[in-house]
């Protein structure tokens, strides 16, 4: 599903225009990027946690040239879907 698929889903299903509904998803992105930029972890109960983990640096291999290469450590971001979600996807 795109953005614009889910907007108009969001739109549907709350009688909300599509702007309307395009933007109160916008702020839904925007709270969860500054929540995890923040504080590094985001929980919504039912439907998973996100959270912001680093990640090592650590060797892998350039798949063209078959060379060694140094992958930087990085910050990224997981998800873990909460029981509801898992339950409801079955």
């Amino acid at each position: 599903m795109t953005k614009a698929a889910l907007v108009d889903a969001i739109a549907k299903d709350t009688n909300l225009t599509k702007a309307d509904s395009e933007r109160a998803l916008n702020a839904f992105l925007d709270n969860v990027t500054k929540t995890l930029k923040k504080d590094g972890k985001l929980t919504l109960t039912g439907f998973g946690t996100f959270e912001v983990v680093k990640r090592k640096k650590r060797k892998g291999r350039n798949p063209q040239t078959n060379e060694p290469i140094t992958i930087k450590a990085r910050k990224v971001v997981k998800f873990k879907p909460g029981k509801g979600l898992r339950d409801k996807v079955k």
